[in-house]
């Protein structure tokens, strides 16, 4: 099958393929953004200032209790601007052809990270929305369907 290439945001499609939609059609859009800490005082400080902006009454040590690690990081980061690194242009996180070299990081962003790819892949295979599942996930809820034609 040939390749459509990248769209947009990098997700894969052939040129040949059409899918019409259908009732009851679920349609999945598994994403993938990696960034990498080049300073890690400037992320947590970037993730406590994010805190702060959250959490209107609290500190500067109320902050630094509730933003310890990584994780804590990063929830904070997605709970205030729904990503990492949001403001990062589009052409940044772009993979292959047109995107930053491989091991080239970006070391002067205020918030200590460097955009280092994104994709997304649409997915209609699945059989069931994850909504369904209740509170019984799958145990992997990212998986590809086995069917899956790409």
């Amino acid at each position: 099958m040939p390749w459509g290439g990248f769209g947009r945001m990098g997700y894969l499609r052939t040129v040949d393929e059409q899918t019409v939609p259908t009732a009851g059609m679920t349609i999945s859009v598994r994403t993938r953004r990696d960034v990498v800490i080049v300073d890690p005082e400037r992320f947590l400080a970037s993730a406590r200032a994010a805190y702060r902006d959250l959490h209107p009454e609290a500190g500067e040590e109320s902050a630094a209790e509730n933003v310890r690690d990584v994780y804590d990081a990063v929830h904070i980061l997605l709970d205030r601007f729904g990503r990492l690194a949001a403001d990062a242009p589009e052409t940044s996180s772009r993979c292959g052809h047109g995107g930053p070299r491989p091991g080239q990081r970006v070391l002067d962003r205020p918030d200590g990270l460097s955009p280092a790819g994104e994709l997304q892949r649409i997915v209609v295979e699945d059989q069931m929305p994850l909504q369904d599942y209740g509170c019984f996930l799958p145990e992997d809820p990212f998986a590809l369907p086995p069917d899956s034609q790409v």
